[in-house]
């Protein structure tokens, strides 16, 4: 299982808890689309998740710049996922991006609203915020591998679900 969080907007700490704490200790991957806020956040995060795949939002200070990269990409059981904060250009602008990588799966953060959009080749998923969901849904996604693609939930951090998906893969 992987699970996938952005927006953690700290001073202190990973600010997880319930189902989003859970299934962030239980992933093989942790993906985390930026904007920590602090070297303690990002610290709390790497001593919770001992696989995290991290980028740096547009508010994250020098200390957590330096530590992480704009963008990463992951194979991760026949999945090619692109991680970015942000891309000028809304869903086009990620679409892009992910078809530029070779991406099945663009994750992204920003917007602090949880969503799923399916393109003609890539699937754009932003976990939208765990803990400042700034007026949206607080949320977090897992998602698993299949047979013929991905099953994937987002959910809020108690684990209401607030919408499941399917992606197939060629």
């Amino acid at each position: 299982m992987i699970a996938v969080f952005s927006d953690t907007h700290s001073a202190s700490g990973h600010e997880l808890e319930g189902e989003a704490l859970a299934a962030a200790r239980e992933a093989e991957v942790v993906i985390h689309a930026g904007d920590f806020n602090s070297q303690a956040a990002l610290a709390a995060w790497k001593e919770v998740c001992p696989r995290l795949v991290a980028v740096y939002g547009n508010t994250d200070p020098t200390g957590v710049r330096e530590a992480l990269a704009e963008y990463r990409l992951l194979e991760h059981d026949g999945v090619r996922f692109a991680v970015v904060h942000r891309r000028q250009g809304g869903e086009t602008g990620l679409a892009l991006f992910g078809r530029a990588h070779g991406a099945d799966v663009v994750v992204s953060g920003h917007t602090h609203r949880p969503a799923v959009v399916e393109t003609d080749d890539v699937l754009l998923l932003n976990p939208g915020s765990h803990a400042q969901p700034r007026g949206n849904r607080p949320g977090f996604a897992t998602l698993e591998r299949t047979e013929t693609g991905i099953d994937g939930r987002l959910s809020e951090p108690d684990g209401t679900v607030i919408e499941t998906f399917t992606w197939a893969l060629e």
